[in-house]
């Protein structure tokens, strides 16, 4: 028989823990950043991960020419942007992000910010 963490306290008064609900395999959790928190992590992983130089990183910099990101990189982001944010990116919604700021506003879309 099982006591399932049940304790008793006193005489008739019993004390249950609640009951903590395991998160399933492929259930995401919901991160919550404001704009400010992610442009500040995304311009920290560029910095840091992809190796961008500082003085380039601009709200209108171009993600390929002026940051120089190319196709190996942007599979090291599509990494960095699931461990950070909790979503994956899918190509087909960076169709048209181009620049640091749609990129910044794409991650603030995904997360609801």
């Amino acid at each position: 028989m099982h006591d399932f963490g049940i304790t008793l306290v006193e005489k008739n008064v019993y004390f249950c823990p609640p009951i903590v609900r395991m998160k399933r395999k492929n259930e995401k959790t919901k991160i919550n950043m404001t704009k400010t928190e992610i442009i500040e992590s995304v311009n920290n992983f560029l910095i840091e991960e992809i190796e961008v130089e500082e003085n380039v990183i601009k709200d209108d910099a171009l993600l390929k020419e002026d940051l120089g990101i190319d196709s190996l990189d942007f599979v090291d982001i599509v990494v960095i942007v699931e461990r950070n944010f909790g979503f994956k990116i899918k190509p087909e919604e960076m169709t048209n992000v181009k620049t640091l700021a749609q990129f910044y506003d794409y991650i603030a879309l995904k997360l609801g910010a």
